[in-house]
């Protein structure tokens, strides 16, 4: 059972879609005693524990790829004032040294992934869900830049990706889920837009006169 200690916070929306842009506009609005970040990219299912599919492949993009029966029974514990210790999630990049992440629970929960919405046992416990969502060519973009540059992935595999599993996934599991959204912002520009001041306005307007 939640404790109303904080108010919680989903962020979902497709890869590339601008979901960290909106986290790093709040994590620039406050400091870490007032708001606590946690991303469900880190609840991935080590590599030994995904299905392979019949070319060899695993579809990270499918929700069965990662553990969230484990984020449920953790974001319940730390709602409740226990302090949470989870291992980041590399990517498979060896050359990334292993850091562990501790959460402790703070005014302000806001929770980034995917499927944050996907369950629905997850769902009802947010306050607040946002879902971000950009064009389908922007997003091509921003993941070419970021898969290649921050985890090495060729051109050739980007883009068979993003075409065998990114695309189909985000419309069989992800766009679905933007019904239940409170805010929807579309973010295809690099510039603040009008949403994401929306968002961090109405945290303060919380931590002013209710936490």
């Amino acid at each position: 059972m939640q404790l109303k200690k904080s108010l919680l916070v989903g962020i979902a929306g497709g890869s590339a879609s601008g979901k960290t842009f909106l986290l790093n506009a709040i994590a620039k609005s406050f400091d870490s005693q007032q708001v606590t970040i946690i991303s469900l990219d880190n609840y991935y299912k080590p590599k030994d524990q995904q299905v392979i599919q019949p070319d060899g492949t695993i579809n990270f993009d499918h929700p069965n790829a990662l553990d969230l029966d484990k984020f449920y029974h953790d974001l319940l514990h730390l709602l409740n004032g226990n302090s949470l210790k989870i291992k980041e999630y590399h990517f498979n990049n060896p050359n990334k040294p292993e850091k562990w992440i501790t959460y402790h629970l703070a005014p302000i929960v806001v929770v980034e992934g995917l499927f944050v919405f996907y369950k629905k046992e997850i769902r009802k416990l947010f306050d607040l869900k946002i879902f971000v969502e950009a064009d389908e060519h922007i997003k091509l973009i921003r993941r070419i830049a970021r898969d290649h540059q921050e985890r090495g992935y060729s051109l050739d595999n980007i883009l068979e990706q993003y075409e065998n599993h990114v695309v189909p996934m985000y419309r069989q599991f992800v766009e679905p889920t933007k019904q239940y959204a409170d805010i929807i912002i579309q973010n295809n520009t690099h510039e603040v837009p009008y949403g994401v001041e929306v968002v961090v306005n109405h945290l303060k307007y919380y931590l002013n006169n209710f936490a």
